[in-house]
């Protein structure tokens, strides 16, 4: 079994060597037997000293993968880039900020035990977790609800970043977001077809917008309405 690790990248130079180092260190236990892991890192046009830093980290660390993009695309666009790279079984979509640890990795695979399982979600909100903000918190919340109401789900943390997917699933999906509207349109294709999303608790440390936060109250809008219109839209 291998898992493909997706990690989208703009402007993060403090924090992405870090994360890769500590994808690495993970260890991966099953399903089944042990898991081979793969990084497939896209840097979206960073203006900062990320593609520097990541020059860096190909040259000791052998089989990553590393596509730069010429202009920033934004999130969905880096992902769909990292799929046309990816070669795993399983295929895990990963901050490249720090709030998300690897060391969750096991807890998010084990449910692929199950043959029948095609996604997980690691959910912020099945465990106590630190909160950045109010607003954001709640707007998450909100997310979810609005998720299942229109699609008849039980989700508990819609917006996560912590998404695992059969590939084969994630490549069928034929996605077409650019920004942060990646995670409702998963969510509402997968849902659409009827497929389960399983979720498992996740921690989560997050950072402030000081800190370099990217996303805002306008993802939030165009996440709602992207959740309406696979609703009610064709299929996907």
């Amino acid at each position: 079994m291998k898992l493909s690790v997706i990690i989208p990248v703009y402007n993060e130079s403090a924090t992405i060597a870090q994360v890769v180092s500590d994808v690495l260190a993970v260890c991966l236990g099953g399903p089944p037997g042990n898991v081979e892991k793969e990084i497939v890192i896209v840097n979206d046009g960073s203006t900062d000293e990320t593609a520097q830093v990541l020059e860096d980290l190909a040259a000791r660390t052998p089989g990553l993968k590393i596509v730069h993009h010429a202009q920033n695309r934004g999130k969905g666009a880096a992902i769909r880039t990292a799929i046309e790279h990816i070669t795993g079984d399983l295929a895990i979509t990963q901050d490249a900020d720090l709030e998300y640890t690897p060391q969750d990795y096991p807890a998010l695979l084990a449910p692929f035990e199950d043959p029948t399982v095609q996604i997980v979600y690691g959910s912020r909100n099945l465990q106590p977790n630190p909160r950045s903000t109010w607003s954001f918190y709640w707007g998450g919340r909100l997310l979810s609800w609005i998720a299942n109401v229109l699609y008849g789900s039980r989700i508990t943390d819609e917006a996560t970043g912590y998404k695992v997917f059969r590939t084969d699933l994630l490549r069928s999906l034929d996605l077409q977001p650019s920004r942060f509207e990646f995670c409702p349109e998963v969510t509402g294709k997968i849902l659409r077809r009827s497929i389960e999303i399983h979720e498992v608790p996740i921690s989560y440390r997050p950072r402030s917008f000081a800190e370099g936060k990217k996303i805002d109250w306008h993802d939030g809008l165009s996440a709602i309405w992207t959740l309406v219109k696979f609703r009610f839209g064709r299929p996907g």
